[in-house]
């Protein structure tokens, strides 16, 4: 798993897709608090567009006049082998991930490059695994998907909340999600795509199981759980990416204990809001089987469209995670601002930085953000602004 010599390479940090909505925030963020010294640069397929981005950016932080540009295409792999092999870290926010993605994985896998997006898509992730994973062990790259809202809160709430636990027992954990952001184009595209191809996920997560080596002589098991009454709001299912990473970190870190458990829920606080969104959910995974009704779906908010600026002011999320195993229960809460993207555009660039400059647990190939990052990427988020605090203890 040695990593291969990043000597030579001309950029700390790569930023894809710097041009739509997420990119732009996370080049905002890279802007305001890369650390001095650090060569990054923006790349995209389109130059023009890549030049007024700089020019913002220059305007509210002069060293930017200078930014590399770099040119990239998801249509061009030669274009995205020689961004790979340039840089130590590549972010990349260009999505739908399943339409766009692979080239970059592949390329980042091939070049020893560590690697991190935002997708939350089942079918991509363990499509990933199962082709580039051994490639990237090889290499020594490390490639992280999921480093935004999904799944970055919910993955290392989980383990702040495993380290207050004793270890070598058995845990149990349920972790309820609350938010009231809006979501922006290229999120809608994912989710449309994700819904879609329930039968592509289901054969991808089967291909995964015949390749991945399960943990020995442990347990784990993290799933939407069934509806519940908990913390004081009701317990929806919630089958988002979240459990999945979760479960991958659990068999991944003996600190998880010998059979860990673990459900995720959307809390809401009142009833007709649970059969309302069950309503919602169901319609919309209706609409996304039926291609003109997805398109027509698709159209009602176009990727790089998002909330403004004042509608993210506004927007909060908090995760509650409530632990127990050994006679001993714990309630955690992971909280900031707008998940969906100032949120997300944080973590994504902090994750990027973390992986380029502290000091991480040896891994290589596909990992989660705890088992590749864990305590340096909860200090960074931490002294960021996101909280992640103990509401009560007991035993």
């Amino acid at each position: 798993m040695a990593r291969q010599d990043d000597a030579g390479r001309t950029y700390d940090v790569v930023l894809f897709g710097a041009t739509g909505f997420a990119g732009r925030l996370t080049a905002a963020y890279l802007a305001a608090h890369a650390p001095e010294g650090c060569r990054w640069a923006l790349a995209g397929r389109d130059k023009s567009k890549l030049e007024r981005l700089r020019a913002e950016l220059a305007a509210s932080h002069p060293a930017c006049a200078d930014l590399p540009l770099v040119h990239a295409d998801a249509a061009d792999p030669e274009s995205l082998r020689a961004v790979a092999a340039a840089t130590r870290v590549l972010a990349t926010t260009v999505g739908p991930y399943l339409k766009y993605g692979e080239p970059l994985v592949a390329a980042c896998a091939e070049a020893g490059t560590d690697y991190v997006d935002l997708t939350g898509e089942p079918e991509f992730i363990d499509l990933m695994y199962v082709r580039h994973h051994e490639t990237a062990r090889a290499s020594g790259a490390r490639l992280v998907h999921a480093c935004g809202f999904d799944s970055v809160p919910h993955d290392l709430g989980v383990l702040y909340t495993v380290g207050l636990l004793p270890e070598g027992v058995p845990l149990r954990m349920t972790g309820i999600v609350r938010t009231n952001a809006t979501f922006s184009g290229g999120t809608l595209a994912s989710a449309l795509t994700v819904m879609s191809r329930p039968l592509g996920m289901v054969r991808a997560a089967r291909e995964r199981q015949r390749v991945e080596p399960r943990p020995v002589g442990r347990t784990v098991r993290a799933v939407p759980g069934a509806p519940t009454r908990e913390q004081g709001v009701w317990g929806v299912p919630l089958p988002t990416l979240d459990p999945q990473v979760i479960g991958r970190s659990a068999a991944a870190l003996e600190r998880y204990g010998p059979d860990f458990r673990y459900r995720h829920y959307a809390g809401v606080r009142r009833l007709p809001t649970v059969v309302g969104g069950v309503l919602g959910a169901g319609a919309a995974y209706g609409a996304a089987q039926v291609p003109p009704a997805r398109r027509w779906l698709s159209a009602r908010l176009a990727p790089g469209d998002g909330p403004d600026e004042e509608r993210r002011a506004h927007s909060w999320f908090k995760v509650r995670f409530v632990g127990e195993g050994g006679g001993r229960r714990v309630v955690t809460e992971v909280s900031g601002g707008d998940p969906g993207y100032d949120e997300t555009a944080k973590m994504l660039a902090e994750s990027a930085l973390c992986l380029a400059y502290d000091e991480l647990p040896d891994s290589a190939g596909q990992v989660t953000s705890a088992v590749a990052m864990g305590d340096a990427l909860t200090g960074r988020l931490q002294r960021a602004g996101l909280r992640f605090r103990v509401v009560e203890q007991q035993g």
